[in-house]
């Protein structure tokens, strides 16, 4: 597999090394060792499985408490990841990262903790499967608004399908206020 370091500390881009022939193909999609010497921290406790539609976008979520780190890919279909960095005493809080993960290209991206997470659905219909650190605990659960302009996110789409409690979601100004 080949690790990418992006330009948010401890946001990582894997490849894994896929096997094709006449079949079909085959791929490692996670190893503790091996990903634990790439710096992917464990234990994963729960693996998530999410399919949306075209134009849905999920997020910008983040934790307060039991903070998760998230281990992303998608199983079919292809859509925009972004994570951001909201470590308070990060060199680069506020600023984010994207990449296109998708079924064909095997493609994972691996959001540490203190990171907010959100994707938007580029294909017809995209399923997703995401390992965590920490239970999903909802009370613990906070978001920033996804088209905030103090992250100036270059989402791929103008007009997603959203949530009501995504579109609710305050601004980063709102949130970091005291």
């Amino acid at each position: 597999m080949d690790v990418q370091t992006t330009p948010l500390p401890g946001v990582l881009v894997i490849e894994p090394e896929v096997f094709t022939d006449r079949r079909g193909s085959l791929f490692e999609a996670y190893h503790l060792a091996r990903y634990a010497e790439a710096g992917i921290a464990g234990p994963f406790v729960q693996d998530n499985v999410s399919r949306s539609r075209r134009g849905v976008l999920r997020g910008l979520h983040f934790e307060v408490r039991g903070r998760q780190g998230k281990l992303v890919s998608v199983v079919d279909g292809e859509v925009f990841d972004v994570a951001v960095d909201l470590r308070r005493d990060s060199a680069t809080f506020a600023r984010w990262f994207g990449t296109r993960l998708s079924g064909d290209n095997h493609r994972q991206i691996y959001v540490p903790p203190g990171c907010a997470h959100g994707f938007c659905v580029l294909s017809e219909v995209a399923d997703m499967l995401y390992k965590s650190t920490t239970p999903f605990a909802p009370e613990y659960e906070r978001g920033v608004v996804w088209n905030d302009p103090a992250l100036g996110i270059e989402w791929p789409l103008a007009d997603p399908v959203l949530s009501e409690r995504d579109a609710a979601l305050p601004s980063l100004r709102e949130l970091m206020a005291p």
